[in-house]
């Protein structure tokens, strides 16, 4: 497996070797967080064509076809309006906090963006303590949703941010069950380090019942976390509309619109970090030649492949269940996924403790 970190050690002795190590430093970061925001606008693109082309094959149709081959450039079509259209003044709207909402949306968003191990040796951050750290930046996506629906004066959006939030710290205790089942299981929190203990073998396979029950409660719940179908009430266009973003046009739009499906890829690479091996190949034990033949695919070829096969499966429970209740969507998640959580975690850690896993 190739590590990236000799391409970056190798840019970072160039720099300092003709200028100050702070001004590297600084020229690092800027050249970092110039790639961060080009990827994170190719992901939205490519998720955006995915959404229309899997939500079209499910309901028998094509999809977008006529802008360019297969559609193709209908995304940068629609991308080019989202640009140009203008931004609506709403009078009676809180001024700062209506514009500051879909930005603080989108930082939440970028800085789990940031967590995530592509490949070894490119992890943007990757320290001790990943998965605290990037739990605890994709809460802040909440306070701008909350700001939104308040700000903009418009009961629509208010009832639409109270049901987002309701439904995503709810379901923010399940993602963390679930991720703290496999914390158990690696007496780690830190990324790089949960995907090195899955060389021999993805937790998915080796964790014993526990990961798996670990990897559907956290589908479920990644999925209400991003207010996609079946859980889109805090969006449900039959009943209000656009939900805590109604009062927002052209690029303040364009912002929750991008966000919201960069999420749905986080909460994906996510699930291929911990559960499915991120960057590791597929490995089976006595197959050696099968082995040696997927170590010659680069990491970043598999974390991508898992993740959008995560991605479509979510794409798949959207475009199959019928939208809840929010009744339903709460009794969901605090009568059963967090009991059966808590005792999943229980169950880890009788395993882990008399060492009978894999």
């Amino acid at each position: 497996m190739f590590d990236f970190s000799i391409i970056t050690n190798w840019i970072h002795e160039q720099l300092i070797s003709f200028m100050p190590t702070g001004l590297a430093v600084f020229v690092e970061c800027v050249a970092i967080g110039i790639c961060i925001m080009l990827m994170y606008a190719v992901l939205a693109i490519i998720m955006i064509f995915m959404e229309r082309k899997v939500c079209a094959a499910f309901q028998c149709r094509l999809g977008p076809m006529r802008v360019g081959p297969y559609g193709t450039i209908q995304v940068f079509a629609d991308v080019f309006k989202m640009l140009i259209k203008e931004i609506i003044t709403i009078n009676h709207a809180d001024k700062f906090l209506y514009n500051l909402a879909p930005y603080i949306v989108i930082l939440a968003s970028i800085m789990s963006f940031s967590c995530l191990p592509i490949n070894k040796g490119l992890e943007v951050l990757d320290f001790n303590v990943g998965i605290f750290f990037m739990l605890a930046a994709s809460s802040i996506g909440i306070v701008g949703i909350l700001l939104a629906g308040w700000s903009s004066n418009n009961k629509y959006s208010l009832i639409g941010a109270m049901r987002s939030g309701a439904q995503m710290i709810s379901y923010e205790l399940s993602i963390g069950l679930s991720i703290l089942t496999i914390v158990v299981l690696t007496d780690t929190l830190q990324l790089s380090e949960i995907v090195e203990r899955q060389a021999d073998g993805w937790f998915l396979f080796k964790g014993h019942i526990p990961a798996f029950i670990a990897f559907v409660i956290y589908l479920i719940a990644g999925n209400a976390e991003v207010n996609r179908g079946p859980f889109d009430l805090p969006e449900a266009e039959s009943e209000l509309t656009a939900g805590y973003h109604t009062e927002y046009s052209g690029m303040h739009f364009g912002l929750f619109y991008v966000a919201e499906f960069v999420n749905l890829f986080i909460i994906a690479g996510i699930a291929a970090t911990i559960f499915l091996g991120g960057w590791m190949p597929l490995h089976i034990p006595g197959l050696d030649g099968f082995n040696q033949a997927m170590d010659y695919i680069p990491g970043f070829v598999w974390f991508f492949a898992k993740a959008f096969f995560i991605v479509w499966l979510l794409m798949w429970f959207k475009w199959t269940f019928p939208r809840l209740r929010i009744d339903q969507i709460l009794t969901l998640e605090w009568k059963y996924l967090v009991p059966i959580g808590l005792v999943n975690l229980l169950l880890m850690v009788i395993i882990v403790v008399f060492k009978l896993h894999f």
